[in-house]
């Protein structure tokens, strides 16, 4: 009698330590990735715009810290220095504008005061008056363009008349002559503190319409969206989709734009500095350099090309940052 053939067996069943490996790859394959997330990994991998960031970030540092670093130099911006200045023709003496080991950029002709302390100085006039008018600008833009872009009619009419009419205000020569007429005392601030008060008040007030405008076309469109719709079925009051429902999904536009307009600002703060309406000596501004060299651009080029190149790196590093913001929040955008 012949054995019984073997039926084929199951394949064995997996351990728990297996289902639980299994489990957590499917889970972490079907893990989903919010927006800044994905927006961080687009950021990531354009080189540029890190680059740009991290110089950002290092000019931020450099004007919160510019007592600190000055003083580890051993240098302070209104300190002069006439023994390093050539009596006859009020130009440092030495090579390259003066430039040494105690003074990293030389120093500046006449005055003898050190280049490299008033340029980190300067960082701190320029980056609050690009900052703080963006602000100013952004606040405004934001509020008077998402409420002409959802309520329409005659807001919508207003606002948008308003932002044509100061579009085509002309900016430099209306704060030229209100910094002018501006007392020395106001608000408790006195000489420099009045005029960048003035400054960053009226370079944001001029800029909001280039974010309001923004603001309301995206306004426009997310408001015919089947979220905003769902929520007014449900019984939502304008506010609340205003500020809940509208304002958050507008948040990467503003960024955008916001990095955009800081350094456009910086450039008007160097041009009223530059034409002597901004701050005056001896506060240190970049664009105060650049016009006090115009005397010595071919005695000492050094003391025009320092400030100058400053302001190059400062506003080329904000578009180069700002583009990759632009490109990571909205891909399929156009340049």
């Amino acid at each position: 009698m012949t054995a019984p053939l073997h039926e084929p067996t199951a394949d064995a069943a997996p351990s728990p330590a297996e289902e639980a490996a299994v489990v957590g790859a499917e889970a972490k394959a079907v893990q989903g990735r919010s927006l800044g997330r994905i927006a961080w990994e687009r950021l990531k991998r354009d080189k540029l715009a890190l680059a740009g960031g991290i110089v950002v970030l290092v000019l931020v540092l450099i004007a919160l810290l510019a007592p600190v670093i000055a003083n580890l130099v051993g240098q302070d911006p209104e300190s002069h220095h006439e023994d390093l200045i050539d009596p006859l023709f009020g130009t440092p003496t030495g090579s390259l504008g003066g430039i040494s080991g105690d003074h990293l950029l030389g120093v500046e002709p006449v005055s003898g005061r050190d280049i490299f302390a008033r340029i980190v100085y300067g960082a701190r006039i320029s980056l609050l008056v690009g900052f703080l008018s963006a602000i100013v600008a952004v606040i405004l833009g934001t509020v008077l363009g998402i409420l002409a872009g959802f309520f329409g009619g005659w807001i919508d009419a207003v606002v948008s008349r308003v932002m044509d009419g100061l579009l085509a205000f002309p900016q430099l020569l209306f704060i030229i002559a209100l910094v002018s007429v501006m007392p020395n005392e106001l608000l408790g601030l006195t000489g420099t503190g009045v005029r960048l008060f003035v400054m960053i008040l009226v370079i944001g007030f001029f800029g909001w319409p280039y974010i309001g405008r923004v603001v309301r076309g995206q306004t426009l469109s997310l408001r015919e969206r089947e979220y905003v719709e769902a929520a007014r079925s449900l019984g939502a009051g304008r506010f609340y989709i205003l500020f809940k429902e509208l304002l958050p999904n507008l948040v990467a536009p503003i960024i955008v734009y916001t990095t955009m307009m800081i350094p456009t600002n910086i450039l008007t703060e160097a041009a009223l500095s530059f034409l002597g309406v901004g701050v005056k000596p001896p506060t240190a501004s970049w664009g105060q350099m650049l016009s006090s060299a115009i005397d010595y651009y071919d005695s000492d080029p050094m003391y025009m090309v320092i400030p100058g190149v400053a302001i190059f790196i400062t506003v080329l590093a904000f578009n180069l940052f700002g583009d990759g913001v632009r490109d990571a929040l909205d891909p399929k955008g156009s340049r």
